[in-house]
C-alpha cells in the first residue's frame, strides 16, 4: 500500500480541522465586530459566544478528540508496514464520519443524529485499532 494512499484521509481530516479553525476565527470576529460578546466577555474563556460561533468552535474542539487515535494508528501503521486495503478503506469510511458529525454539528446540531455519525466513527476506529493490534501481536 502506498504511503501516499493511506496518508489521503489523513489530509483531508486535518483539512477539515483547518477548515473548522479558519470557519471559527471568521465567526468570532464578526461575532466581535457586530458587538454580539465583547472582549471581556470571552476574556478568561467564559462561554460568552453566540451560537453560530459556538458551535463551530466546539466542532473545531472536538477534532482533536477523537482523531487523535486516527492519527497514531496512522502514525504506527506506516512505519511498521501494517497499512494495508483494510486500513485505508476503514480510514476513508472514518473521515466521512467526521465529516457527516461535523456537518450535523455546524447546522441542525441534531444530537440524535450526530450521536449517530459520532459512534459510527467510533466503531470503525475501534474496528481498526482492534485490527492493527492483532496484525502486531500475532505478527501477520
Amino acid at each position: 500500500m502506498s504511503i501516499q494512499l493511506v496518508l489521503l484521509p489523513v489530509f483531508a481530516q486535518v483539512g477539515l480541522t483547518f477548515a473548522l479553525l479558519l470557519w471559527m476565527a471568521t465567526a468570532r470576529t464578526s461575532a466581535l465586530k457586530a458587538k454580539e460578546t465583547s472582549l471581556k466577555d470571552i476574556a478568561l474563556r467564559q462561554p460568552n459566544w453566540p451560537e453560530k460561533a459556538t458551535k463551530i468552535g466546539n466542532c473545531y474542539s472536538n477534532q482533536f478528540e477523537i482523531p487523535v487515535l486516527f492519527y497514531i494508528l496512522i502514525a504506527l501503521a506506516l512505519p511498521l508496514r501494517k497499512a494495508d486495503f483494510f486500513i485505508l478503506l476503514m480510514s476513508w469510511v472514518f473521515v466521512v464520519t467526521r465529516f457527516a458529525h461535523a456537518g450535523i454539528f455546524v447546522t441542525s446540531n441534531d444530537v440524535r443524529t450526530r450521536s449517530l455519525a459520532w459512534f459510527a466513527g467510533v466503531l470503525v476506529l475501534l474496528a481498526m485499532w482492534i485490527y492493527f493490534a492483532l496484525k502486531m501481536l500475532l505478527l501477520i
